[in-house]
């Protein structure tokens, strides 16, 4: 039976969340999927319980000997992907299973090669927090959207769903969250690449509730803005 999504998880000490999100993969209503798991070097009970009782719930679990970042973890996941779709899926809860079948409905309907799952041009559901992370968001994605020429609304959101034929022929080389903006600028540059964006719900969480990315990130996403948009240094 082919494989119809393969769903990447990069996992940094998410032993609170992992069993959670995993049933909520298993019950997405996708028939079809394989669920891939990158542990990059967490240092909790993440791969305890990856290995153990959660084990049935995950078709490959890829180890990183040490933290390289989301990024990094992200291609290691691609590289082992055999489904015809690829999508992004974190370890907490911010994002929901269920809306595969959205996201989804561009590409199978054979409208779209990637599909952006954006949080800002929806109806659904969205907990209300940070405003500076709001703020930075929206102009980072400007800033993306003004070397790439494409008009996404939310360039930083986690749910992207590439044609495996696509991600897995794109070269990149961000380790941590720069991954965003990169896949974004070199998807730009393929020629009649179709980029779609439907709406999707956001439960986001507080750094209470482990919450990694930082001011630092959005730095370095300006920075790889230049570099990849303006430069164009692949």
């Amino acid at each position: 039976m082919s494989i119809e999504l393969s769903v990447v998880v990069p996992c940094f000490n998410e032993e609170r969340t992992l069993r959670r999100i995993l049933q909520a993969i298993r019950a997405s209503g996708v028939d079809s999927l394989e669920v891939i798991v990158v542990d990059d070097c967490s240092r909790d009970g993440s791969v305890a319980l990856l290995e153990g009782e959660l084990a049935p719930l995950v078709d490959k679990l890829v180890k990183h000997p040490v933290n390289r970042g989301k990024g990094a973890a992200l291609r290691s996941g691609f590289a082992h992907a055999r489904g015809e779709y690829v999508v992004v899926q974190d370890a907490d809860l911010e994002y929901d299973p269920r809306e595969f079948g959205k996201l989804l409905a561009p590409i199978r309907a054979g409208q779209a090669d990637v599909v952006f799952g954006s949080r800002f041009i929806s109806g659904e559901t969205r907990r209300v927090l940070y405003f500076w992370h709001y703020l930075a968001n929206k102009f980072l994605t400007l800033a993306t959207n003004v070397f790439s020429n494409l008009n996404v609304s939310d360039m930083e959101t986690c749910y992207k769903v590439f044609r495996r034929n696509v991600i897995q022929t794109m070269v990149l080389s961000e380790d941590r969250f720069g991954f965003e903006p990169e896949v974004t600028l070199k998807l730009a540059r393929i020629p009649g690449i179709r980029v779609y964006e439907v709406g999707i719900s956001y439960h986001g969480r507080t750094y209470a509730e482990g919450k990694k990315i930082g001011w630092k990130d959005g730095v370095r996403a300006l920075y790889c803005i230049l570099k990849y948009g303006l430069l164009r240094r692949d």
